[in-house]
């Protein structure tokens, strides 16, 4: 996500999504992604974990705080300033994209003049 600022993959797209309201733990975040998409994606745990470790690294996220529940630390993720700017800088870009199928799916099936 470093190398001039690569598209995220829907899952990463999603997961920093779910973080704009603020910090969440682990399961937060699935749940979040599925409500956002209607159930569609379904991030499985591995994953969720691996792409934090990866956008963490990257510093699009950051370890907010820790919590021991049913004595199980349950951490907290959060964006931070550049995980803010790649997300918006992303979901300009699909809307960009969707623009362009958009606007020629309205000249579909209409014939020339």
């Amino acid at each position: 996500m470093t190398r001039q600022n690569p598209s995220l993959t829907e899952p990463q797209y999603f997961i920093l999504a779910a973080l704009m309201d603020g910090p969440l733990h682990g399961y937060g975040i699935i749940k979040a992604a599925e409500q956002a998409t209607d159930g569609r994606l379904r991030i499985a745990v591995g994953t969720l974990y691996g792409a934090l470790e990866r956008m963490e690294r990257a510093g699009l996220v950051v370890s907010d705080h820790e919590e021991i529940v049913d004595g199980r630390a349950r951490r907290y993720y959060r964006l931070t300033e550049d995980g803010t700017a790649i997300l918006g800088r992303e979901a300009l870009r699909m809307q960009q994209a969707a623009a362009v199928v958009i606007g020629r799916s309205r000249d579909v099936g209409v014939a020339p003049a």
